[in-house]
């Protein structure tokens, strides 16, 4: 079966392959969502825990779900917030622990209380936001756990699935019918680097009827490589009728050589990040039909702090339309920077994000080939 190549949302339709970039508490920093509209965004990533704690689930409730406090009119999806406090606590037990009845931690906001954090708040947290793809709690273990640990974060995320599954169908008969497509709901499969294991979690969330599917744990290898092998052989696990989406998968060759094993969704902070940190992509090409994804170094970062830049009148880069490389040098983004003016930062933001968003575009145009 074809994978699909569109998911229909109450916000829109997702065109596969599609890059959510981070928008982790309710913001892609330095942009607003006419910019991001602009960059050919589709959707965004929200993270529930995070908005959780500040302004508040029930306060971007009131006002109308994440898409109206955030003035967003396509799609968002939520991350349950799982990963951040089980790397938190992991890196340091005195944060909480991790028990079969949820995630017991430290509140985060200064007042030391003891705060549970379950699979079905954390689907009650995505409703209350309005998400339209939502992600079931899970289990990540660390990239060196034991087996014994890594057993027990596959048995952890089953049994999470079942209830963020039963709580979702819940509150979707609770809420009654609604114009528009119901949100959808992605499980989430771990395993680390044991391929069984990765076999017995996606064979046991299979049958609970989910929406689709993400990479769960460490996409990389302890040698900082991406895991091809195991990203390969867990999408090969999942139907094809099914989206897969490459939970924290975010370099540019990673997300080609992903879509070439199945993976259709992707999300990272890395353009954003790297923005405010002067490095920015740009493709060896001055057109972009003319970018070949299977070159090794189809794309190179152009570092706008370095010296060499400052008397440059060409644009960062030929083959972009973004609001920056259409009106602006290379020489006036390395003054912005040099005199740390904040539009540098957003001119930088909206250039890597259209990288990204052309890079999914070249990826869809040589679907066939790739």
């Amino acid at each position: 079966m074809t994978p699909p190549s569109v998911i229909e949302t109450a916000h829109g339709p997702l065109h596969l392959p599609v890059y959510f970039p981070d928008a982790t508490r309710g913001a892609v920093r330095t942009v607003d969502s006419c910019d991001l509209e602009t960059c050919g965004v589709q959707g965004l990533v929200v993270n529930a825990f995070h908005l959780s704690t500040r302004p508040g689930a029930g306060l971007i409730k009131q006002a109308g779900g994440i898409h109206n406090f955030m003035a967003w009119r396509r799609p968002i999806a939520s991350d349950s917030g799982g990963f951040q406090l089980m790397s938190m606590i992991r890196q340091n037990p005195r944060y909480g622990t991790i028990t079969e009845r949820g995630i017991h931690f430290t509140d985060l906001d200064g007042n030391r209380d003891k705060v549970l954090f379950t699979p079905e708040r954390s689907i009650r947290l995505q409703f209350d936001l309005g998400a339209d793809l939502m992600v079931c709690l899970d289990d990540c273990p660390r990239p060196d756990a034991s087996p014994e640990e890594n057993r027990a974060s596959v048995e952890r995320t089953i049994s999470w699935a079942r209830r963020c599954r039963a709580e979702f169908e819940r509150l979707l008969a609770a809420r009654g019918a609604r114009q528009g497509p119901r949100p959808l709901l992605f499980g989430v499969v771990q395993g680390g680097y044991d391929l069984e294991m990765r076999a017995r979690c996606a064979s046991e969330l299979l049958p609970l009827d989910l929406d689709g599917f993400g990479f769960g744990g460490w996409p990389l290898t302890p040698q900082g490589e991406l895991a091809e092998e195991i990203l390969a052989h867990t999408a090969a696990l999942l139907p094809d009728s099914l989206p897969r989406f490459a939970l924290g998968v975010g370099k540019p060759e990673h997300i080609v050589r992903c879509f070439r094993s199945g993976w259709r969704i992707f999300d990272c902070v890395l353009p954003t990040r790297d923005a405010r940190h002067g490095r920015l992509y740009a493709f060896h090409a001055a057109r972009l039909d003319e970018v070949d994804l299977l070159a090794p170094d189809f794309y190179h970062f152009t570092y706008i702090r370095d010296e060499r830049h400052r008397r440059q009148k060409e644009p960062i880069s030929a083959a972009c339309d973004c609001p920056c490389c259409q009106n602006y040098s290379l020489a006036y983004l390395h003054h912005l920077f040099h005199v740390g003016d904040p539009l540098a930062l957003r001119l930088a933001t909206l250039h890597n994000l259209r990288f990204y968003t052309q890079l999914l575009e070249r990826i869809s145009a040589l679907r066939e080939v790739l």
